[in-house]
């Protein structure tokens, strides 16, 4: 499988993986997925797609997939009912990247970000997170209302 740089990944150097783009889609159009967790693959120079979680899995399963000590991108379709009883659903990326991983995990994935999100479009909301309580589901409740 080969990626053509376009624009702004050529400095980055990562682009994102086409099963990376089609797990996005179906996420965000056909509900397949309640998550996708991302990371980076350096010898591919590539964003893939680590792990999917069915839209039976709750949001402490996707807190679970976080790894303690390194960087990932992820994507999460919050669906919440509003003060006027209407089903809603917002969909965040989070960038994670905790304060005990590599400095140079960090830099890659804060110097790919910008490009990553450009090609995944259709984010209501962007959360930075360094520890588990800047991704909390009340974190996701106060945004979304």
């Amino acid at each position: 499988m080969s990626f053509k740089f376009r624009g702004p990944n050529a400095s980055s150097g990562m682009g994102v993986a086409d099963h990376g783009k089609n797990a996005f889609l179906e996420l965000k159009r056909k509900k397949v997925h309640r998550y996708v967790i991302f990371k980076i693959d350096e010898m591919k120079k590539e964003v893939v797609v680590e792990k999917t979680g069915s839209p039976a899995e709750s949001f402490d399963d996707f807190t679970a997939s976080l790894p303690e000590n390194d960087c990932r991108y992820a994507v999460y379709d919050f669906d919440f009912v509003t003060s006027e009883n209407c089903q809603k659903s917002k969909i965040f990326f989070v960038h994670w990247s905790p304060a005990t991983s590599r400095i140079r995990a960090k830099m890659l994935y804060a110097t790919s970000k910008d490009a990553f999100r450009r090609e995944l479009d259709g984010f209501h909301y962007d959360i930075q997170a360094t520890d588990p309580t800047e991704v909390d589901l009340e974190v996701l409740k106060d945004r979304a209302y």
